[in-house]
């Protein structure tokens, strides 16, 4: 198979590589249908990510990491693989480890703006990004970025334990997610996500939909530490309905970009049948009299992409815990719905552009 690289575009510093990374599958005819053993890196670009998966194979008690190095030939024949299709399948059942501040599975990649570089530190400036008005933003692998994904979600949990729980039959496709400092007498650093694209689809639903959160960026134990819900295609995860003709089904293509442009985040969404969405964020300025005044102007930023399965089998009076069922089972789980995939078609991450 060839490996496409549509363009690269670098920028230097004296901290690190820049990434500016095109990666776009295409039909990867030599695979059967039941052929799982094909690497993603053979036709995907993924020369600045690296991956968490829902395994624990070297038995360390925590989630699996392949580096950057290591996934150029990697792939797992249940949780992350090329189809016969050429899509890049990401997979993740209710039940398996978790990375330490979260309780949801996840097959997701992370961006490592420093390529194979390990001489820049993962939580360095140079392996992140920052918008222009942050403090030495110069100093960061790039000032804002863009993420584009085109997929489909195969398949969220069947099963909630409390289906009245949000993210309940749930998972999240893309996001930003900023680093964790270990002081955050700047206001900054604590951990947040400026954005998560969520698929939702209640199970005897004819179609499921597609919204996206902005966490206010406040420390952890501030009540007003919430998400605020923007819908795109049918409903957020409030609206139990059926969104019928204006959600998108299980198997159905739609695609986001997320441009982080100097300040502002831009967003775009589009399906064939529904057309294009587009809406903006500032993060420098509070989302809300809530929110921190200057969002997440002092933050160190990433994108990831994937899927991060939001069906958490613990249970509890937090809304984030649904109590999913699950057994640590990979083929039981599967075969009992309790699990949630995605492919995708198609990921870019390049430096962001002016809005049009």
């Amino acid at each position: 198979m060839t490996k496409v690289n549509i363009s690269k575009q670098l920028r230097t510093s004296s901290l690190a590589v820049t990434a500016s990374i095109l990666a776009l599958a295409i039909p990867a005819a030599s695979l059967t249908a039941d052929d799982n053993s094909a690497a993603p890196g053979s036709v995907f670009d993924l020369s600045y990510w690296k991956i968490t998966l829902p395994t624990d194979d070297d038995g360390d008690s925590k989630p699996d990491e392949i580096s950057v190095k290591a996934i150029q030939d990697y792939f797992h024949s249940d949780f992350f693989y090329l189809n016969d299709e050429g899509r890049m399948v990401f997979a993740a059942p209710n039940k398996a480890p978790t990375t330490a501040n979260s309780t949801n599975t996840r097959s997701e990649l992370r961006q490592m703006l420093r390529g194979a570089n390990t001489r820049i530190g993962t939580h360095e400036p140079g392996n992140n990004f920052a918008v222009e008005a942050r403090k030495s933003s110069d100093k960061f692998g790039a000032i804002g970025g863009k993420m584009e994904a085109t997929l489909r979600v195969d398949h969220v949990s069947m099963n909630a334990g409390d289906p009245s729980k949000r993210p309940a039959y749930s998972a999240v496709v893309g996001q930003i997610h900023a680093l964790k400092y270990k002081s955050t007498r700047s206001g900054f650093g604590y951990g947040n996500e400026p954005i998560k694209i969520y698929y939702k689809k209640f199970p005897d639903h004819e179609t499921g939909s597609v919204f996206w959160t902005y966490e206010r960026n406040l420390e952890k134990d501030d009540p007003d530490r919430t998400d605020l819900v923007v819908p795109v295609f049918g409903y957020t995860w409030d609206n139990r309905e059926d969104p019928g003709a204006n959600g998108i089904a299980l198997g159905e293509d739609f695609s986001y970009t997320i441009n982080v442009h100097r300040n502002t985040m831009y967003l775009t969404f589009h399906n064939e049948r529904l057309g294009t969405v587009q809406q903006t964020r500032s993060l420098v300025r509070g989302a809300d009299a809530k929110d921190n005044p200057y969002s997440y102007g002092g933050d160190s930023l990433y994108f990831k992409a994937g899927i991060y399965n939001q069906c958490s089998t613990r249970t509890g009076t937090s809304m984030w815990y649904a109590g999913c069922p699950g057994t640590g089972n990979w083929e039981q789980d599967k075969a009992d719905g309790n699990y949630a995939q995605a492919s995708f078609s198609k990921l870019v991450i390049d430096p962001s552009t002016p809005p049009e």
